[in-house]
């Protein structure tokens, strides 16, 4: 059995209301580096991979565990967050500026929807279905990932749901979903796999 552990990023600026304009160079606040070192701080296994997405926020909550691991095999997956707000690409604004937009994207539910470059919701689903592909590929664990909130909720509901080809009543219900199932930041959700099996949530 291998486990995994899915970590959500320390808080950012962003998550602190501070404006920020390109999701992937959003930095870390002083207590979002406190939360990375205590998560290396409760990390009781020598993990055999550490993987981290390719936003500042979760390699910044990854360096601790890095440092404290160095034997560690690490890798970098496209397990970002779910940027799917186009039309503010390169706009500085706050979560709070964001929220109309968002729910406009929402209300919406066209998985296919992918504004000036941004990911669509069917996008998302596929990330996650080539990030559980590859967990099911590794032999050795535990394996420690560092990711964002919205991709762990969308791994959670995939493996809850089996959906792979989202339509609009599936990205309705994934909002559903994700408005319930909240994660806070430096949050653990645990995932193991069995040999010759898909990982599966720890429920």
């Amino acid at each position: 059995m291998i486990r995994v552990f899915l970590i959500r990023h320390g808080e950012s600026e962003s998550n602190a209301g501070l404006p920020s304009a390109d999701s992937d160079s959003i930095p870390l606040t002083a207590a979002g580096h406190r939360q990375a070192g205590q998560v290396a701080r409760v990390i009781a296994d020598v993990p055999a991979l550490i993987v981290t997405s390719p936003y500042l926020r979760a390699r910044q909550t990854a360096q601790p565990t890095i440092s404290r691991f160095p034997a560690a095999a690490c890798q970098e997956w496209p397990v970002q967050e779910f940027t799917y707000l186009g039309d503010l690409h390169g706009r500085a604004s706050t979560t709070r500026e964001r929220e109309p937009y968002a729910r406009a994207y929402w209300d919406r539910a066209d998985p296919r929807s992918a504004s000036h470059g941004a990911e669509s919701f069917a996008g998302l689903i596929s990330r996650t279905t080539d990030f559980l592909s590859r967990l099911s590929a590794q032999e050795t664990g535990p394996v420690v990932v560092f990711t964002h909130g919205l991709f762990m909720r969308a791994v959670a509901w995939s493996l809850l749901t089996g959906v792979t080809a989202p339509g609009q009543d599936q990205m309705r219900g994934f909002r559903g979903f994700a408005n319930r199932f909240l994660i806070p930041n430096a949050g653990v959700m645990e995932l193991r796999q069995t040999d010759n099996g898909a990982p599966a949530l720890l429920g």
